[in-house]
């Protein structure tokens, strides 16, 4: 660790460049990947590049060398995939280790060939994001479900990073990270292999940034990444792949400017073009990764997609003398992270915890969780976040529930809500193995409640250090092994024991640490009870005094236990606790966000006799509130007429919410872009009487709703999970028009037409495809969808078996346009002429013209977006509009082909423009 840590705060070093883009320079067969060594294994093996390592370890040990050649200071391993989970599409699962132990070796060989005592060359283990997702559902109608679990990402990247030691490489290079949960499960095999061979490596992440919004795929900030991350010791921490150096840098600059490590930045050669290749040269790249060096922002700076040697060569040339960046400092405020950072500075004063997701305080929660009604518990959370909770606590503990599995289905839950799942998440239970199962369901930094030392200091340590290892902070209660602390002197000596447990012995950041002092009941006719909170704030000041970084917490409505049922009691002694809590540090605390009393609106009679209670300043105060609290009673029995009557239905026009007073299509469409579905029966109910048939409200109000949702994605200012949910909550109108649909006398009983939908071999996105599949069943289409990575012989034979009218064909990386011109041949070579309908990030119509249209005998049209996929079908399938389609396409297509020539510009190298230079005289 050291040095390399000695080297980079002295100079800027360069990465290599894209390892597929080099290895695709090189005439590989089949047999090349297949070598002799793996015969056995059904299916193809081409495109599998980490097989080479075993079969043409010469290819990958020359590729090395022309990185080092040109004064590459680290190059990155040959092992990308090399790890069960994405080996399993090639049934490689077996040699993974294999595939990564000899990249290692491979690539160490020829770094200690190039390396000198002046000029050390270094080796970056390359560990690839798989491909699957632990943070998004592969299932729109289903967002609980999981494709894979931390366990299995955690046991496939132990084995890959244990090779990638074994075989000698000097730091970890956990890279392209879409998740940050699946980032997570690989630091944390990162750090139980350095700790099993007893090595220390630096860590680098590399994160890469899916839309404008500056997001990655599943939802995450990049400063709500830096708070997930934030418990781990990083070496170094960047951007690499989807955007080329001009689109990365205003998000290289956002992380440079918050991020404590050193920067990396490895870009690809420019975002691809219509065909799927990369216009930037050397000569065009190099100036923009000028930018990043010149102004600071990178320690190590390299190449992705499309890049090679020659790039390498250019930056080389650019870093030399140059300053490296200086990274941010440390944080002084606690991180705390959901798909948004919160970032507890002074000024937020407070941090709300709201606390009707725990089924031991609130019992409609625990009914709805037992009766598995999740979307309407779902929305008990959307409420408090709407009422300013800032954190959710979850918590289900209860003697008849399978407290593990409701715990993680519901933060898998609202993992895909957005309007919650931007908060960060207190995961609350007194049983360690469902906490450390909710940790392995949250990408973001949340908190656990809660850890003690009633178990004595070892299980505190064990469990603080799984608290680290999922990057968390954490609540501590103040017990020990005697007990709950009850008076002043006992909070504050546990509370200073366990700090120093944690920061000295485990190494936790004391900004990470929240104390709970117990807040405990008042005014329950014991008299030595009377003390606790007024105890409890005095140890509030305490710990904020002498405990620098701690925070304090508390679960205030324990304070008021004996006063259930009158609210008003409840909520008033609640604000009077907190406003003087607050004044000595509490900063935390789990309360109804909805609350309605605040401190100054108490009258001050009652504010006198709360606040004797609160702070015990008399004698007498409990029984005085007891009496203030019957006659307050009293008044409510006697007025509850008029409030069951004709207030509360002013009341409920009052908090009606703005939106709903819109018109029957205006609320569908508002629904569908924001995913809430609490009307959608109710509304659809109105507009059935307004349309004349059901059908035309998914082709109006909710495909409006498709296109709106389209259009905010494409600029950034929706990201993926909100695309999800809403289409989620297409399918569940659907589901709801679906019997009128079919009891109309219009023939719409009968299917559409029949749609294959896969995702190409070599592409594991299926999101886009799957909103798709929701869209087209919408429109009464049967969908036959074949999942991803689906190979395009595949394709050929269930278009037969099934006799389908159309096939949907999606990818989202650039090697998918090129493997849809292979399904495209492979169609025609069946003679098959079934039309196509081409879908994806990267697809474009010029591509469909240039390379697809003109191997096809049959139909290929592309579509923008999901919503058009339905029109588009019914075109198709219509005789008319399929002769006229076809016109205009053939049409369309030659135009298109005819105009890309003539605008093909050839790009030459700077001396032969030189060369070409207007002589005047």
């Amino acid at each position: 660790m050291s040095r390399l840590n000695d080297i980079v705060k002295n100079r800027i070093l360069v990465l290599d460049g894209g390892m597929g883009t080099m290895i695709q320079q090189y005439s590989l067969t089949e047999e090349d990947f297949r070598g002799n060594c793996f015969g056995e294994v059904d299916g193809l093996m081409k495109g599998n590049n980490d097989v080479l390592n075993i079969t043409r370890p010469d290819v990958i040990e020359d590729i090395h060398r022309k990185y080092l050649a040109v004064g590459a200071d680290i190059i990155t391993t040959n092992t990308f995939n090399s790890q069960r989970i994405s080996e399993s599409d090639y049934h490689m699962e077996a040699y993974c280790r294999d595939m990564a132990l000899e990249g290692a070796r491979i690539a160490r060989r020829v770094a200690d060939a190039y390396s000198t005592a002046e000029w050390p060359r270094f080796v970056a283990g390359s560990v690839g994001p798989t491909n699957k997702t632990c943070s998004m559902s592969p299932d729109v109608s289903n967002p609980a479900a999981r494709d894979i679990t931390y366990d299995s990402l955690y046991d496939a990247y132990l084995e890959q990073i244990d090779a990638l030691i074994e075989g000698g490489v000097d730091a970890l290079l956990i890279e392209t990270i879409f998740d940050t949960l699946n980032s997570k499960a690989a630091v944390d095999a990162a750090m139980t292999a350095m700790h099993s061979r007893g090595v220390e490596l630096p860590l680098m992440l590399s994160v890469t940034v899916s839309d404008l919004a500056g997001r990655t795929l599943s939802g995450q900030s990049l400063s709500a990444y830096l708070a997930s991350v934030s418990t781990y010791p990083i070496f170094s921490i960047g951007l690499n792949c989807s955007f080329g150096a001009r689109q990365m840098l205003p998000f290289l600059k956002e992380l440079a400017a918050q991020a404590p490590y050193y920067i990396s930045a490895y870009p690809n050669a420019g975002l691809p073009n219509s065909l799927g290749l990369y216009d930037e040269t050397p000569d065009t790249m190099a100036p923009q990764i000028a930018e990043f060096i010149d102004t600071g922002l990178v320690n190590i700076v390299g190449g992705c997609c499309g890049t090679t040697e020659k790039f390498i060569e250019r930056y080389v040339a650019l870093v030399r003398g140059r300053a490296p960046h200086n990274p941010a400092p440390r944080p002084q405020t606690m991180w705390l992270s959901g798909l948004d950072l919160l970032n507890v500075t002074p000024e937020v004063r407070f941090v709300n915890v709201g606390e009707r997701c725990n089924v031991a305080g609130s019992r409609k929660f625990l009914r709805l969780i037992k009766e598995k009604k999740y979307e309407e518990a779902v929305s008990i959370a959307r409420k408090q976040v709407a009422d300013g909770a800032l954190v959710i606590d979850i918590n289900m503990d209860d003697a008849l529930l399978d407290a593990k599995t409701e715990m993680c289905t519901f933060l898998n839950m609202i993992a895909a809500e957005p309007d919650i799942a931007r908060v960060p998440v207190m995961i609350d239970s007194s049983k360690w193995d469902v906490i450390t199962s909710g940790l392995k369901c949250v990408q973001g930094k949340c908190i656990v409640n809660s850890i003690s030392l009633k178990e004595g200091e070892e299980v505190f340590v064990s469990h603080a250090r799984d608290v680290m290892r999922y990057g968390a902070a954490v609540v501590v209660m103040c017990f020990d092994e005697q007990g709950q602390a009850t008076s002043y002197e006992r909070r504050i000596a546990i509370a200073a024991r366990a700090y120093r447990i944690l920061t000295e012995r485990v190494g936790m950041n004391p900004l990470d640490i929240v104390f709970d002092p117990n807040v405990l009941a008042i005014a329950t006719g014991m008299e030595e009870h009377d003390s606790y909170a007024a105890d409890f704030i005095r140890a509030t000041g305490w710990i904020r005094k002498n405990l620098p970084g701690a925070h304090v917490s508390g679960g205030v409505s324990n304070l008021s236990f004996s006063f259930r049922g009158n609210s008003y009691i409840r909520e008033a002694m609640h604000a009077v606790f907190l406003y003087h809590a607050m004044r000595e540090g509490m900063d935390f605390g789990i309360v109804n966000p909805a609350t309605t009393v605040i401190y100054d609106d108490i009258p001050q009679a009652e504010l006198d006799v709360i606040e004797d209670v609160v702070l015990n300043r008399c004698a007498g105060a409990s029984e005085r509130l007891i009496g203030l609290a019957e006659r307050i009673k009293e008044e409510q029995n006697a007025s509850k007429a008029c409030i069951d009557g004709c207030c509360s239905v002013a009341k409920s026009v009052g908090k009606a919410e703005e939106w709903r007073r819109d018109s029957v299509k205006e609320r569908l469409t508002y629904a569908l872009v924001k995913g809430i579905v609490d009307f959608l029966e109710e509304d659809i109910n109105e507009a059935l009487r307004l349309y004349p048939r059901a059908v035309g409200i998914i082709e109006g109000p909710l495909m409006s709703g498709m296109n709106r949702v389209g259009e905010l994605f494409g600029c950034g200012k929706m990201f993926l999970p909100q695309v999800v949910k809403s289409a989620r909550t297409m399918k569940q109108a659907v589901g709801i028009l679906r019997p009128h649909i079919e009891a109309e006398d219009t023939g719409c009983g009968t299917k559409a037409g029949k749609i294959l939908l896969a995702t190409v071999k070599g592409d594991v996105h299926d999101i886009g495809k799957n909103i798709v599949s929701v869209v087209m069943a919408c429109n009464n289409y049967e969908v036959i969808d074949m999942g991803v990575m689906v190979p395009a012989e595949h394709i050929v034979r269930k278009a037969r078996e099934e006799n389908v009218d159309i096939i949907g064909l999606s990818g989202l990386i650039t090697p998918s346009l090129e493997e849809m011109v292979n399904v495209a041949k492979e169609l025609a070579r069946a003679g098959l002429d079934i039309p196509i309908m081409i879908g994806g990030a990267t697809t474009s119509e010029v591509h469909v013209a240039l390379r697809i249209a003109p191997v096809y005998g049959g139909l290929v049209v592309w579509v923008k977006d999901a919503s058009q996929n339905a029109l588009m079908a019914a075109r198709l399938l219509s005789g008319n509009g399929r002769a006229m389609l076809k016109y205009e396409l053939d049409d369309r297509y030659r135009r298109l082909r005819e105009d890309y020539d003539k605008e093909r510009v050839s790009i030459v190298s700077l001396d032969e423009a030189r060369k070409n230079k207007l002589e005047l005289w």
